[in-house]
């Protein structure tokens, strides 16, 4: 269910292909460079402001740092270690239509 109703890209922040994280970097990136507030701001500065925002991303598209779809208190890492200590390793994700 929580796959189905979330679509993580992955299990956790090390499993996440590189591509992806690269792509995501270059959009906050590019985001930054456009907003007026960040004019001028050294790009040493936009990538440390960058590495945080992947923080976000992480937590919404990765599995074991999403809230747990039936308890947002808490996340699926959590509610897996209240289950048993189980690990995920993989997933598949299947849409009709």
């Amino acid at each position: 269910m929580q796959i189905a109703a979330l679509n993580p890209v992955a299990v956790d922040a090390a499993s996440v292909p590189a591509e992806v994280v690269a792509r995501e970097k270059a959009i906050i990136i590019d985001v930054m460079k456009e907003d007026p507030k960040m004019a001028g701001k050294p790009e040493e500065m936009l990538s440390k402001i960058a590495e945080g925002k992947m923080g976000a991303f992480f937590k919404e598209q990765t599995l074991t740092a999403q809230s747990f779809v039936k308890d947002g208190s808490k996340s699926v890492a959590d509610f897996l270690k209240e289950s048993g200590d189980v690990k995920v390793t993989e997933f598949k994700r299947v849409a009709l239509g």
